[in-house]
């Protein structure tokens, strides 16, 4: 390993301990075990001549000049994830990988047979999905390329708004039975979202409607609440065009006006450049705009088009 090469692995080991939170949390990012973090650790410690942590009962905390070499690797990360960015982006050939952040309900009930129909006109392109509630940075290059429901997309990123989703608060038929005439939703048992996702248009929905709501699950996996809904668990909040082909669910509620959603396919300004990014966000704007009357429930079931 050559000297360049040490001093990176040294200034990304103390960035990650840092952002961590100690060694368990850089074993995670790193994907190392523990005890090979501290063993690492150790050996810059020594070969420095200085401490970069103080060992505290409540974690590691970075000294100066812990603090300073973490700067560093930070502006070392940024300027060699830049330089990916805009190598990926000169990329001229339809072959290769293109990784789609999405959230779960997209990549389960919606988008797999356009990405199928992409794979028909551009064979040579892998379609990797990373799924997550959490917005995914692709200035880090987590993903090539986002589609995900947004009101507000990043400054940075650049990209389409294909349309709207539309959601509704769903129960299963024998919940609603065994549930009475409930004509207050308050009085029903709800499932949520977990704090990890307190932010997002659902949750703050929940907290400014329903606030006395009995929530009895909660979860960070939207398809986790539409399980429950569907096994009877309680009522939850679900998007129309995944809950109006379930037979196993009926709708409470109109279409909430609060949380219909713009959906976008977004990249970063540098990787735009790529031809199979690019390929791939025409084909699938293209097909996505073309059924978006499902996706935001248009016309509403029992209504006239």
């Amino acid at each position: 390993m050559s000297a360049q090469e040490s001093s990176w692995d040294d200034l990304r080991l103390v960035l990650s301990i840092l952002r961590g939170g100690g060694l368990s949390g850089a074993s995670r990012l790193m994907n190392i075990n523990h005890t090979t973090v501290l063993r690492r650790l150790n050996i810059v410690e020594e070969r420095l001549g200085v401490h970069l942590f103080e060992r505290t009962p409540t974690g590691y905390t970075p000294t100066a000049a812990g603090e300073e070499m973490a700067d560093v690797a930070a502006r070392v990360e940024e300027s060699v994830t830049t330089l990916e960015r805009r190598i990926a982006g000169r990329d001229v050939g339809l072959t290769g990988t293109v990784r789609c952040a999405t959230v779960d309900t997209l990549a389960e009930y919606f988008l797999a047979p356009h990405i199928a129909a992409f794979h028909d006109a551009y064979p040579g392109i892998v379609v990797e999905l990373a799924v997550s509630e959490r917005v995914v940075n692709l200035t880090q290059r987590d993903a090539d390329v986002a589609i995900r429901p947004t009101d507000h997309p990043p400054e940075a990123l650049v990209g389409r708004r294909l349309g709207h989703v539309a959601s509704a608060v769903y129960g299963s038929p024998s919940y609603l039975d065994a549930a009475g005439d409930v004509a207050d939703l308050e009085n029903h048992r709800w499932l949520a979202f977990d704090e990890s996702l307190a932010g997002t248009s659902m949750g703050r929905w929940m907290r400014t409607h329903h606030p006395a709501a009995n929530v009895v699950m909660r979860s960070n996996i939207l398809t986790v609440l539409l399980a429950g809904a569907r096994a009877g668990v309680g009522i939850a909040v679900l998007p129309c065009f995944v809950a109006e082909l379930d037979e196993d669910l009926r709708r409470l509620t109109p279409v909430i006006p609060d949380l219909r959603t713009s959906l976008w396919i977004l990249t970063h300004r540098d990787t735009r450049r790529s031809a199979r990014v690019r390929a791939f966000m025409d084909f699938m704007a293209s097909r996505i705009r073309a059924e978006s009357a499902i996706l935001a429930c248009e016309p509403e079931p029992g209504t006239l088009p």
